[in-house]
């Protein structure tokens, strides 16, 4: 399948939209970025301060004008509030498989159900629209919040890439837990189960 990301994909349902990435976006996630630096405690790629946000935004728009990955802002509609960002990556589509990860929600949207229209909208997508397989899922094996709401939407835990990349720190590595959803499993289950916890 050639499908081309473009800057015009819009996800949405009664509680979020989820529309393309941009630079002007900066000022919609400064206000996250700089009072709330520890959402960034596991990631490689922080988006904590002006700089890093900068930063974060350019790579990552850098990343679709490659067709390498496809990042979202994340609007909450009953808050009229931008929440944070998700994306697309690793997108493979001769093997029919993607990552959805690079997630981030201010301290408001966590815990509020957001994350799960957000990621009931993106595997949608990817299955029914992109005709995906199989969607991967990684985290920090320390990070516990981020791996119990993985497993809450129906991710099955596959198992810990050992000593898989190194964290901010540098001289640390980290251990990555791998989950996934299968395309099967989509139609089959996880779908309606998704559904009706939204």
């Amino acid at each position: 399948m050639n499908f081309t990301f473009s800057s015009n994909i819009i996800l949405e349902d009664d509680s979020v939209i989820l529309r393309p990435l941009q630079e002007s976006d900066f000022d919609h996630l400064i206000e996250i970025s700089i009072n709330e630096p520890e959402t960034w405690k596991y990631s490689l790629v922080g988006a904590d301060g002006k700089e890093n946000l900068t930063h974060y935004i350019q790579l990552a728009i850098k990343a679709r004008d490659n067709q390498k990955e496809f990042p979202f802002i994340v609007f909450d509609k009953k808050s009229q509030k931008y929440a944070g960002s998700t994306r697309f990556y690793d997108i493979n589509f001769d093997f029919k498989t993607l990552q959805l990860g690079y997630t981030w929600y201010g301290a408001a949207f966590r815990g509020t159900g957001l994350n799960k229209h957000c990621k009931f909208l993106l595997l949608q997508f990817a299955f029914e629209t992109l005709g995906m397989e199989r969607v991967e899922f990684r985290a920090d094996n320390n990070n516990v919040r981020s791996i119990a709401a993985m497993k809450s939407i129906g991710c099955k835990v596959e198992g810990i890439l050992r000593s898989n990349m190194p964290t901010r720190e540098g001289a640390i590595r980290r251990d990555s837990i791998v989950l996934s959803i299968l395309r099967s499993e989509w139609f089959d289950e996880v779908k309606e189960n998704l559904k009706k916890k939204l």
